[in-house]
């Protein structure tokens, strides 16, 4: 019996599913026409995230919208969306022709993908040039000159350290490993005082990710390289370019890591660090404050990871951000700029940092607010710092994701991959990528060329 294939864009698909929804009536946001405008004024919807690493910052959004409210006779209805479909929701809301106007976007290809299915507004005329460049959404955010998120607070991947077991180890508390011998070398002497060199949590892959962005990065001269990796300009079977798995094998195999890591999700296997049960974690600002008190703020010290690798992103810390952008769909985009430039006034640009201890990315805050010295020191190396670079994993294709960055890490700490298996299915998977979609090739061609630093 022979078959015919049916061959669908991925925006023609999103529209089948968002009105198999819609029948079904599993999403009721859906149905009708958009929000009515009220009498006294018009009415915007704005979809966001945060409040889920940064607590405190649903406070300083209600805030917002109220002043807002207040000022404008504006109603702004609010809705604070799951991790798990904070994108997926809003394209399939896209799709059904119903988005919000305004849609908390993470970076690069979490929000380009949108760009390239036409949802998403490109920002330049509707926001001023000084504000799109003193909240800077970083290169990840520009496609083809355009700019297509706001920067709204810092979310910067980093990693901290514990002074005290590096005292008890006899290793410099003020002068962390800047190196791949020297991450070994602490570890090593970690290791025989009795403690847990590094600790984490990979049962939903998330920490894989932060760990292809920390370890990658550092053997790249720039992200258009790691887009060519996708695109097929370049080979993963290359040893540098899965050698930062190579190295999670070596730190698997040493015992540096806590053995349970692949049973435990990504914010569990931080929480080992905050109460001492080990040396050595990665996370992102946001989540500073929460692990400094848990831990005590004076055994806590931030370092970027040593990957050792020989690109011109190597010992460079990672500077990424969380932002905000507005529907293509909108039917008020300039009043939805209007509150996104409301947003990033001084009062609330400093009620981020008041509310939710979130550090704001624009240059317009000089950071004189912050007396916590971590997070001084956070805002001074990983946020106002020029000498960073961008957040590589954010450049990953969602089956990328799926099928190899959460594969192979899972399967190395599985023992059932080496770096050069990691390697090789990664290669396996960028082809397939290549192949079921045309369309995002092409743009992500165009994309490395924009990303050329």
């Amino acid at each position: 019996m022979s078959h015919k294939v049916l061959r669908i864009s991925r925006r023609d698909f999103l529209k089948l599913m968002a009105a198999g929804a819609l029948a079904a009536g599993i999403c009721p946001w859906m149905r009708g026409a958009p929000y009515p405008a009220r009498a006294a004024g018009e009415r915007l919807r704005m979809w966001w995230w945060g409040e889920q690493e940064a607590p405190g910052l649903e406070k300083w959004v209600k805030d917002s919208v109220a002043m807002f409210e207040k000022e404008t006779g504006v109603t702004i209805e609010v809705t604070l969306q799951d991790t798990a479909t904070v994108i997926s929701e809003f394209q399939t809301a896209s799709a059904a022709g119903n988005a919000p106007d305004i849609q908390f976007l993470w970076n690069g290809i979490y929000h380009m993908e949108s760009v390239w299915l036409g949802y998403l507004e490109p920002l330049n005329g509707l926001i001023s040039d000084k504000l799109l460049k003193e909240a800077d959404a970083t290169v990840l955010s520009i496609y083809q000159g355009k700019q297509y998120r706001l920067g709204w607070y810092a979310a910067s991947p980093m990693w901290l350290y514990n002074k005290e077991m590096f005292d008890k180890a006899g290793l410099n508390a003020d002068a962390p490993p800047t190196t791949w011998e020297g991450l070994l070398d602490a570890c090593d002497k970690l290791k025989s005082k009795g403690f847990t060199p590094i600790v984490a949590g990979l049962k939903d892959g998330f920490w894989g990710e932060w760990y292809m962005g920390h370890g990658l990065g550092p053997n790249l001269d720039s992200p258009a390289e790691a887009l060519q990796l996708f695109i097929g300009e370049l080979d993963w079977r290359e040893p540098k370019y899965h050698e930062h798995w190579t190295k999670l094998e070596q730190l698997w195999k040493a015992g540096y890591i806590n053995e349970d890591m692949n049973s435990i999700d990504l914010y569990p296997g931080m929480d080992y660090f905050g109460a001492g049960k080990g040396a050595m974690t990665a996370i992102v600002i946001p989540t500073l404050g929460k692990q400094a008190s848990m831990l005590g703020p004076e055994k806590v010290g931030l370092m970027v990871f040593p990957a050792g690798g020989k690109g011109k992103m190597n010992n460079k810390p990672i500077r990424d951000l969380q932002g905000l952008g507005i529907s293509s769909q909108s039917q008020h985009k300039e009043l939805a700029a209007k509150f996104l430039e409301f947003l990033h006034t001084p009062e609330r640009v400093q009620a981020i940092w008041t509310d939710a201890k979130a550090l704001p990315t624009d240059a317009s805050w000089d950071g004189s607010a912050i007396e916590d010295p971590l997070f001084r020191e956070a805002w001074k190396t990983w946020v106002a710092n020029p000498d960073t670079v961008p957040y590589i994993s954010n450049l990953m294709p969602v089956m990328f994701w799926t099928d190899a960055m959460f594969v192979n890490s899972q399967k190395i700490v599985a023992g059932e991959y080496t770096g050069e298996q990691a390697g090789e299915n990664a290669q396996a998977v960028a082809t397939k990528w290549r192949e079921q979609n045309p369309d995002l090739l092409e743009h992500y061609q165009i994309w490395a060329e924009d990303l050329k630093l």
